[in-house]
């Protein structure tokens, strides 16, 4: 049976263990997610010129809309003030930062009634994040930046926790994905032609849990979770955001959450930097995830990172 911790008060290795049992935790805003949502506010609204940008779906072409996303997403992203809102949130609920690993926290849009589903804003069928090689002590925090309702946010499918799933994550190497597929994703507007992994068999969508939460309220949940994007019937658009942790500990001795159906190589691992001083994971302990693949593409995903001060936010035209 799956439990929902909300704003729960245990402490934060009770709360991993619990999570890599299966459990889900709903916690609450603190100062530095709703920071960290005002933040992002500011920059889609500067994007698309309005002062509700879940409605701008409806003033541009798809074409467009999609090019002023893959702007003003990598901004925030690589943005100095986003890590610095993450490393507040993790002590804020209680993260030790000595021994936590994060990755750089994702904007995402899920636009309303099928405008854009595919690239740059991908609603996502269900799926484990350990099918894209994610390390199975990952963490996954979910936000909302606009308050969100029952029908523009994430599903749950807790009753394939421990139920395998035929799927075929064996085509998804990390490496290669980086290389070849990761940098293309504004390109898709009508299909989505990279190798994502999916389930081969019917998915029982029901029964299915869907938190609700108001802005900067954070959801926390296993990699091994099989999860989807909810169909978004609200009118406007979801935008949301989302990081991951690892703790140290946890990868050193390869503890998490089971392996019930994951068949993905390559690891995820090397993109984890410290919440201290933003250094990565050594490479002896990424080693012991090494699988023989490495030479498959690239290990870690450079992007073009945006600089803050020389590289505006594309403004949408009136």
């Amino acid at each position: 049976m799956t439990a929902i911790y909300v704003n729960s008060r245990v402490d934060e290795a009770s709360r991993r263990a619990s999570l890599y049992e299966g459990q889900l935790f709903v916690l609450p805003p603190c100062p530095s997610s709703l920071a960290l949502c005002g933040f992002a506010r500011g920059l889609i609204q500067e994007a698309f010129g309005t002062a509700d940008p879940r409605e701008s779906q409806r003033r541009f072409a798809v074409e467009e809309y999609a090019a002023i996303l893959a702007d003003v997403k990598p901004r925030f992203i690589h943005h100095p003030q986003s890590k610095a809102y993450l490393q507040g949130i993790l002590s804020e609920h209680g993260s030790d930062a000595n021994k936590t690993y994060f990755d750089v926290p994702r904007l995402r849009s899920s636009t309303s009634d099928g405008y854009l589903t595919t690239g740059i804003a991908y609603a996502w069928h269900p799926h484990r994040d350990t099918w894209f090689s994610a390390p199975h002590c990952q963490l996954n925090w979910w936000m909302p930046v606009y308050d969100m309702q029952d029908n523009d946010g994430l599903a749950f499918h807790p009753e394939y926790w421990s139920e395998a799933v035929r799927n075929d994550s064996h085509i998804y190497n990390y490496y290669r994905w980086n290389k070849v597929h990761r940098a293309g994703a504004a390109q898709h507007l009508k299909q989505d032609t990279r190798p994502l992994p999916r389930p081969v068999q019917p998915i029982r969508i029901e029964p299915q849990i869907r938190p609700v939460c108001p802005a900067g309220s954070i959801i926390v949940f296993s990699a091994g979770q099989l999860h989807s994007t909810v169909p978004n019937t609200s009118g406007k658009t979801r935008f949301s955001i989302d990081f991951r942790t690892v703790n140290i500990d946890d990868v050193a001795s390869q503890r998490g959450a089971p392996n019930v159906d994951s068949a993905c190589t390559g690891t995820s691992l090397r993109d984890f930097i410290s919440a201290t001083d933003f250094s990565r994971i050594s490479d002896e302990i990424v080693a012991l995830y090494n699988d023989g693949t490495e030479s498959a593409g690239d290990l870690i995903y450079e992007a073009n990172q945006p600089s803050e001060a020389l590289i505006p936010v594309r403004k949408a035209q009136a």
